[in-house]
């Protein structure tokens, strides 16, 4: 009977020993945290966009429609001390009326690279000519990754 024992004895030491080895190197060993960073977008503004970028128009059930194009600029804060990659930028966007310029659309497009700390960002987008201006920008934020996001 001892002779049974003593292995599985011993056999509970190494899993025991092997289970707090790797425990510990769980501490020493991390993968980076991929959270996803919010972005404050202050200094809103717009502008017409230049010639080489205003053609276009805009398409709805298969009707085109001609459009004005603008570029939203503004400033970014990001506070995570790392560049945060493809960060998606949300906000609304009303005409002079109170008319959504984007309809059912909070998403208005990426920020490619976002560096720590303040950096800028510009934005293009394209609203229905028969909308007035001035334009007023809301809620306007992004949020990313620190890492690489597959897809």
């Amino acid at each position: 009977m001892v002779s049974i024992i003593q292995p599985l004895a011993l056999r509970g030491v190494v899993v025991t020993l092997l289970s707090c080895g790797l425990w510990l190197c769980s501490w020493v060993i991390t993968p980076a945290a991929l959270a996803l960073t919010q972005i404050q977008l202050t200094e809103l503004s717009y502008h017409e966009c230049p010639a080489d970028l205003a053609e276009g128009a805009i398409t709805s059930g298969g009707t085109a429609m001609a459009a004005n194009c603008f570029i939203v600029t503004g400033k970014t804060n990001n506070p995570s001390g790392k560049p945060i990659y493809n960060a998606d930028i949300y906000g609304r966007i009303y005409d002079a009326n109170d008319n959504p310029v984007l309809q059912n659309r909070t998403r208005l497009g990426a920020i490619d690279e976002v560096p720590p700390g303040i950096g800028t960002f510009e934005l293009r987008i394209s609203v229905p000519v028969n909308q007035p201006t001035p334009l007023k920008l809301e809620q306007f934020k992004a949020s990313g990754f620190a890492g690489t996001v597959r897809r």
